[in-house]
């Protein structure tokens, strides 16, 4: 389930899935817990005597997550539990089961920490290393912040074109089909377009230069009906398509390490992640504190880069065959988060019908 839903959170799952006036009227069983007035060895001991953490949407198999569930165990003693699952799903949990709680700590699209927090569904806590998260990728209060980011990337089948692009204006110039996905539907198709309108000057509210880009592709010919999935690359369906980075390092690395290039295009793209939410009606509230804790230490960060994702402490000291996973550092120059995630939802709402009228209409 992850794989289909990184970052989902356009207007039509975030309007259908909530509604924004329900909170609790009751107390949450952890209104008196306050981390800020805890030391760490305080919260390490109380996590040990609950003995256990359970989580929503953090599968062994995505990002790498059972490295860390493992060192926790062996670390702390905690055992784990998990059920894999979409951020909706995961606020609709906490909301839903309130005081019965039975998932601690959630991880969901970056959009959803914000209506998390606004809906009163979250425990804030810091951790120690809050220093190293940009202001972007947390909250004031510590009610949500992200653990990795995924960065929108370009992979090319060398097999099939001879030259990789590195750029926009290398695609631009190209010959090469390129497959960008269904733009109507997915969220990763949805940010190659975001990515592009940066690249040629626009932003959140004005993806109308992201539009022209794919328009033109189009009417040369060039736009790909398929997507970089796994399936098709492995078939050399795919000469050049646009996919997270973490995906496609791992599909590079699945099917063929020397086969494929990955890399962010130079002028610009666009990142967005993951962040951790802390149920505040959790049964384990220490026990979800100290996970958020090693998530975020040189340990966890090694862990999520072994699961290609990137890691948001970008002065963590990861291990060496965790770090040689990723892409270098100097690609991501030009990468920039959403400014503006409001005025992103509401082109998001837009894009379809643009997408429709303006590219899809010149496919060939």
């Amino acid at each position: 389930m992850r794989t289909h839903r990184f970052m989902k959170w356009t207007a039509t799952v975030l309007a259908s899935a909530f509604l924004l006036a329900g909170c609790s009227s009751g107390q949450a069983a952890n209104e008196a817990v306050d981390a800020s007035k805890l030391t760490l060895d305080q919260i390490v001991e109380k996590a040990k005597q609950e003995g256990q953490v359970n989580s929503v949407g953090m599968p062994d198999t995505w990002a790498n997550w059972v490295q860390t569930w493992n060192d926790l165990g062996t670390k702390y003693s905690l055992k784990h539990t998990d059920t894999d699952m979409s951020s909706a799903e995961e606020l609709a949990k906490f909301e839903s089961e309130k005081d019965d709680a039975t998932a601690d700590i959630g991880d969901v699209g970056i959009a959803f920490g914000p209506l998390a927090k606004q809906k009163g569904l979250t425990l804030p806590y810091k951790t120690s290393y809050w220093n190293d998260i940009p202001d972007w990728a947390k909250d004031d209060e510590g009610h949500w912040l992200l653990g990795y980011t995924g960065t929108l990337s370009i992979i090319t089948d060398k097999n099939k074109v001879a030259n990789p692009p590195k750029s926009w204006a290398d695609i631009k110039n190209g010959t090469f089909k390129v497959a960008v996905g269904d733009v109507m539907k997915a969220n990763q198709a949805q940010f190659a377009v975001l990515a592009a309108a940066y690249a040629f000057g626009g932003d959140e509210k004005n993806i109308q230069p992201g539009i022209d880009f794919f328009a033109e592709l189009a009417k040369q010919g060039r736009l790909a009906s398929n997507d970089a999935g796994l399936a098709n690359l492995e078939k050399g369906e795919v000469e050049v398509g646009f996919l997270w980075d973490f995906n496609a390092l791992g599909y590079r690395d699945k099917i063929d390490k020397n086969r494929f290039e990955v890399v962010i295009p130079q002028e610009a793209s666009a990142t967005s992640g993951y962040a951790t939410v802390i149920n505040k009606y959790s049964k384990h509230p220490h026990a979800a504190m100290l996970a958020r804790e090693y998530i975020l230490s040189d340990e966890g960060q090694s862990n999520l880069a072994r699961g290609y994702a990137r890691p948001i402490r970008s002065n963590a000291k990861l291990a060496v065959d965790a770090k040689a996973l990723l892409l270098p550092d100097e690609m991501y120059k030009n990468a920039q988060p959403v400014k503006d995630l409001k005025a992103w939802e509401e082109t998001t709402k837009q894009l379809p019908q643009l997408w429709q009228e303006q590219v899809l209409i010149h496919v060939k």
